[in-house]
């Protein structure tokens, strides 16, 4: 007779399964429902990726990397508003209109006057409000607040109220001017003054935004930098110069590059200095911008073909400033 050692230690035979354990039956439909969502896991791991990101690069196909092709094929044809589906091929021949035509060479020069004496004010303003608002000021978030103000205010508000500083007869600037015993200066019509006065809406634009970037760039700079030069006996101005411009120079020159870009493309400024004048940029074209003269050839002149080589030609300018920007940015860091 087997003892009751035995009996408990042999397999059940016929009988129920021991308590706690699945159904012989439903073990396998188990593992299938695991091995489903183990595979629906790793296709939700692998593809939600591109799920997230397939808006971005939908919008970026349709209003970016599209009309960037359709106006680089538009620009080897001849094509107008008026038809903008019948192209006849031209081939290089709107690039060599607009290098023929004066204008161009007038408004590309405009655009680097405008650009390099609103860049350069701009930017030193800039560093050194920076360079004031990294100290411990009284309501410090205030001012960085209000130095962010005119970049977000609308560029027709902030040119409607220059034009009113700027007027000929009864503007702030020449009353302030004649104050002091100068003539009166008419802002619009003058070459050089016209030049001035669209750079002065630039400047009080965008230097409170390059401010806040100085602001932030200065804020991540080691303070044992600052207590070294301290022991050392620097001045806060030999600080400034020998620890803060070292420490600062690849975002100089972001903004240096971010910047020049934006001149090269400045359109509302100028547009709105004058608007009785429209995209011609002043009577004489003394302060028509590359984008004025974009404007005008292909919504007032019609001529889409030429609007769409200069906008080619201004692609390739802003090419060139980014391949001088990473020659500079390598010769940077071989010498630091």
């Amino acid at each position: 007779m087997p003892s009751r050692h035995s009996i408990a230690a042999s397999p059940v035979k016929g009988g129920a399964a021991p308590a706690g354990s699945p159904p012989a039956g439903r073990a396998p439909e188990e593992e299938r429902r695991r091995a489903k969502l183990s595979r629906r896991w790793q296709r939700d791991l692998r593809w939600s990726p591109y799920a997230f990101v397939a808006p971005f690069f939908a919008l970026f196909i349709a209003f970016g990397l599209f009309p960037l092709i359709y106006t680089g094929w538009a620009s080897l044809h001849t094509v107008e508003l008026t038809a903008p589906t019948d192209m006849e091929w031209a081939g290089l021949k709107n690039y060599v209109r607009i290098f023929d035509d004066e204008f161009f060479w007038n408004a590309a020069r405009n655009t680097l006057i405008i650009g390099v004496i609103s860049t350069v004010p701009q930017l030193a303003m800039a560093m050194g409000i920076a360079h004031l608002l990294n100290y411990k000021l009284r309501g410090s978030t205030f001012w960085r607040v209000a130095m962010l103000a005119p970049y977000a205010t609308s560029v027709a508000a902030a040119a409607l109220v220059f034009v009113l500083l700027f007027g000929r007869d009864y503007g702030m600037i020449n009353w302030a001017l004649g104050f002091v015993g100068l003539d009166a200066i008419d802002w619009q019509n003058d070459s050089w003054a016209s030049k001035l006065a669209v750079s002065t809406i630039v400047i009080w634009r965008w230097t409170g935004y390059n401010a806040l970037i100085y602001l932030a760039a200065m804020q991540a700079i080691p303070h044992d930098l600052y207590e070294s030069a301290a022991l050392d006996g620097a001045s806060r101005w030999r600080q400034f110069f020998h620890v803060t411009l070292p420490s600062l120079r690849p975002t100089i020159l972001f903004t240096v590059v971010v910047s020049t870009i934006g001149a090269t493309q400045i359109f509302g400024e100028p547009l709105l200095f004058d608007a009785s004048k429209g995209a011609s940029g002043g009577g004489t074209h003394q302060f028509q911008t590359l984008g004025l003269y974009l404007y005008e050839q292909g919504w007032i002149n019609q001529h889409l073909g030429r609007a769409s080589a200069i906008a080619w030609s201004m692609f390739a300018i802003l090419i060139l400033i980014g391949l001088v920007n990473s020659v500079i940015s390598r010769r940077l860091r071989a010498s630091s």
